[in-house]
Parts: structure tokens; C-alpha cells; sequence
């Protein structure tokens, strides 16, 4: 097949959940498709940096988009039609590049990667391709979940605003959503949690299940000394993560440290929230950022922590620790969307402070536990998320 995809930031280096299912995606589909990527890259110097991908694919990229501001944003809210989500990438040098390739080749598959791309994926609807859109997230669902959750802490001022922009997202996205399943060929989708979503809003859309992948290859147990550090990883801010650490942090940290008062949260992620910097204190909080390579922190974590309460989709952080060998405490919401996962014999799960503490506290007291948790963990995983067992779902997706 020839492919063609639109990524909406650079794919390399994989860094992130998205660009790094956008990237084992397109490895996997180079090597046996030819591929086209068309991608945004914020500078010439994220630009460079996607060079190794040129190896893989017919790399062409756009450099943007323009951010917009937070008073352009409000206009759009009350004003558009569209979601916000659907205005991110607007840009009217890709839609051109778009135009171009789409004239000047001949593509059997056009597929874009998240929700921010299916108006570039409407624009090839006339070219005669087959247009797949890849749900990273049922993307309403996340925000109506966003939504009741900041209503439920009102009367604060920013949980109001918070809650009024996310239940007015949620209602486009819901229509956005719509309207895109209704006119594309078909979608992928990473949990059958999304599928059953999504196709409450379109049920006659093609849905195929493709879920997130981990390479068990590099993502493999190392030796090292195990640390006080209960590590939180993910783009840090996410919405959906900085709340999931503000709640770790004020809920349910000060019920562990009553028992394990050396234990610290140390937060790795690109772009930390001023909300989490604010958190650090270089003792029992270290907002790390960004690092080249989580591997030694999951090493040597006392525990991995997952506290989301708001998302959907499935956590590529989460299938990282367990591939890791690491031992995971997660809510239920951050395990959702891998079939499969047992409490208490791949990770632990719990939902409320009290009962995420006690958790925590048992990997910690229990390190043997810990171990066998976190081996099972790795098993569980390799078996059935390594990459290489995905990539062909994704073909099978495309060719249907």
C-alpha cells in the first residue's frame, strides 16, 4: 500500500504518548508499505531532528502551527461550531502541502493521527483514498469526564471555568466526532472502552481495534538499586495529568509518608504545569521534566503511581512501567483500556486515597511482592502489546 500520514507534531524522537504510537505505527508500516509523512514540527530545529525518520518514510514537513491565544481560544468557544481540538492545527501551508500531495500522488490510505487532523483528513475526502482517522482517545468522553469532574469541586472559580469550557467541548467534540466517523472510510481505536464509546455517536462506523503497543525489547528490566522515589511519568501538562497529580499530591501522598515518611514523588514529563512546579520542594516532590531516558527511574522505583481520574484511550506509560518490570499502583481509569490486567497479580489497583495509600505501602514493605508483581507485569504485556504484534492489526485495520 501507499500511505499516507498526517502526524500533528513530529513522530520523532519519540517522546510522549502520541508521537510515540505515531512512531511505531510508521516503523512498522515502512516495512512493508510505502509512506508518506506529512507532519507539523514547531521550528527548524525540531525539523533536524526528525531527520532519522527520512530511513523510514517520504518525510515532508510543515513547520507550525501558530499557537493561538487563550483570548482566541475563548472567541472560538462561544463563536465556532468546531472544537477546539478541530482548531489546534489550523494552517493553511499544510492544507496546501495536503493539496499538493493529494494532486500529485496516488495514495490508497490517507491516515490521520488523532482528532486534530481529521479536518486535513475531510480535505483528501474527494481524493479517491481510503481515509482512516486514529482515535488516540474517544475524545468527548475524556472531556465530559473532565467536565463532571471539575463541576463536582464548585463553587471554585477556576473548577467553574474549568467545568464550563470542558462541558462546552464536550458537546462539540460529541458532534465533531459524529460528523468525522459519518464521512470517513474508517477508525482505529485503542480499547474496546472507546470503541463502545464512540459508536454511541455513530453506530454504524467502522470501527477496528487497534490498541497502544510497549517495545519489550528496550523496554526491559535493568539492575538497579532500588530508591525511595514513587514515580509519576507523562506529559506534564496534560490536563487529565495534572490533575491526576495535584489529587496524588493532596489526597493521597500525606497518608503514605504517615507510614513511609522518606518515600518522595518524583514527576518526569515534558512542559510541567506551573501547578506541579509549584509542588516542588527537592524533597518530598522533584519535578524532574524531561529526561532522555525513563528506563533507570522505572528501574529503581519503589512504585509507579497512575492516579488518573479523568481519560480514556490506554496509558503507554502504563504498559512502559509493566514491560519495566516495575511495580505499578493505578486507578482503575488509569488501567482502563488493557483487557486482561488483574489486581493484585500484574499491578495493584484502588481508587480512593485511603485505598491508594495502602497499596503503596504494601509494595513498599513488601518487596518480594513487589518483584512477582512487577515480573507478571512484564509477561503480561509482552505477550500481547509488543509492537510487533500490533503493527499487523494495523495493517488488517487498512485493508479491511
Amino acid at each position: 500500500m501507499h500511505i499516507l500520514m498526517l502526524s500533528p507534531y513530529p513522530p520523532y524522537p519519540p517522546r510522549g504518548g502520541g508521537a510515540l504510537r505515531i512512531y511505531h505505527l510508521l516503523r512498522g508500516l515502512a516495512a512493508r508499505h510505502t509512506v508518506t509523512l506529512l507532519s507539523f514540527a514547531p521550528d527548524e530545529a525540531a525539523a533536524q531532528a526528525m531527520q532519522p525518520l527520512r530511513d523510514l518514510a517520504d518525510v515532508r514537513i510543515v513547520i507550525g502551527p501558530l499557537a493561538r491565544s487563550l483570548g482566541q481560544r475563548a472567541l472560538t468557544t462561544l463563536v465556532s461550531p468546531w472544537p477546539d481540538m478541530a482548531l489546534r492545527n489550523a494552517s493553511t501551508a499544510y492544507s496546501a502541502t495536503l493539496a499538493e500531495l493529494l494532486a500529485n500522488e496516488q495514495f490508497e490510505v490517507v491516515l490521520a493521527e488523532s482528532i486534530e487532523m481529521a479536518p486535513y483528513l475531510l480535505q483528501a475526502r474527494h481524493s479517491g483514498a481510503r481515509l482512516v482517522l486514529d482515535e488516540f482517545n474517544a475524545e468527548y468522553l475524556l472531556q465530559r469526564r473532565a467536565a463532571l469532574n471539575d463541576l463536582r469541586r464548585a463553587p471554585r472559580p477556576k473548577a467553574i471555568i474549568g467545568g464550563g469550557y470542558s462541558l462546552i467541548q464536550w458537546f462539540k467534540l460529541a458532534a465533531f466526532e459524529r460528523h468525522v466517523l459519518q464521512t470517513i472510510d474508517r477508525a482505529l481505536v485503542v480499547s474496546a472502552e472507546d470503541a463502545a464509546a464512540l459508536r454511541r455517536l455513530a453506530p454504524n462506523a467502522q470501527l477496528h481495534l487497534v490498541p497502544n503497543g510497549v517495545d519489550c525489547s528496550h523496554f526491559a528490566p535493568l539492575a538497579a538499586l532500588p530508591t525511595n522515589d514513587l514515580i509519576f511519568i507523562g506529559t506534564l501538562d496534560y490536563r487529565p495529568n495534572v490533575d491526576a497529580v495535584l489529587w496524588f499530591t493532596h489526597e493521597v501522598l500525606p497518608r503514605i509518608h504517615q507510614h513511609h515518611p522518606a518515600l518522595r514523588l518524583r514527576l518526569i514529563g515534558r512542559r510541567p504545569h506551573p501547578s506541579l512546579i509549584a509542588l516542588h520542594d527537592n524533597q518530598t516532590i522533584i519535578v524532574t521534566g524531561e529526561v532522555a531516558d525513563t528506563r533507570p527511574a522505572l528501574a529503581g522505583a519503589a512504585a509507579v503511581v497512575i492516579p488518573m481520574r479523568i481519560g480514556g484511550g490506554s496509558r503507554l506509560k502504563l504498559l512502559e512501567a509493566l514491560a519495566m518490570a516495575a511495580p505499578v499502583v493505578s486507578t482503575t481509569m488509569g488501567a482502563e483500556g488493557i483487557p486482561g490486567l488483574r489486581d493484585g497479580e500484574h499491578l495493584l489497583l484502588a481508587d480512593t486515597p485511603e485505598t491508594m495509600a495502602v497499596a503503596v505501602n504494601r509494595l513498599v514493605n513488601d518487596r518480594p511482592f513487589a518483584q512477582r508483581l512487577g515480573q507478571a507485569g512484564r509477561a503480561f504485556v509482552c505477550a500481547g502489546y509488543d509492537w510487533s504484534k500490533i503493527v499487523p492489526q494495523l495493517e488488517a485495520a487498512l485493508q479491511a
